[in-house]
């Protein structure tokens, strides 16, 4: 079985004076939310692709981490993830670098099973294996 999710982008104009909007319409979530090129590029507000991108792989990694860290009879209690994904624009545009910083509180677990935990999440999750193209780092901090 498998599951399927969609967003709709819309664009109008050239790269640098167009405009665009990000839907999700299943969720609700974002409705015509707004992106441009001064929204990537610059300081206006609204969204990006890479800050859309980074969202996704912060959840999916903290899912991941909860979800393996319960399977190994560690149950957090909280787990906070940012992440951060690097636009390279020499050569041409393209993702350079993803980072993945990490703080959990788990009770009776040590520092070493913990990381391997984390690496193991980071390698696994869904969201990983698809930009496993990009060179992904983890801080990974443990808070007890």
């Amino acid at each position: 079985m498998g599951i399927s999710r969609k967003a709709t982008a819309r664009w109008q104009g050239d790269l640098k004076s167009g405009s665009g909007s990000i839907s999700t319409p299943d969720s609700g979530l974002m409705q015509d939310t707004r992106y441009g090129f001064n929204t990537r590029f610059g300081s206006d507000k609204g969204t990006n692709p890479e800050e859309l991108i980074a969202a996704a792989h912060a959840g999916c990694f903290t899912m991941a981490l909860a979800n393996e860290l319960a399977q190994a009879g560690h149950p957090a209690d909280s787990v906070d993830t940012r992440a951060e994904v690097d636009l390279s624009t020499d050569g041409g545009p393209t993702l350079s670098a993803i980072r993945l910083v990490t703080r959990a509180k788990v009770p009776g677990i040590d520092e070493v099973k913990f990381r391997e935990i984390a690496d193991g999440a980071k390698e696994n999750c869904p969201v990983s294996r698809a930009l496993s193209a990009v060179p992904i780092t983890l801080e990974a901090e443990l808070q007890n």
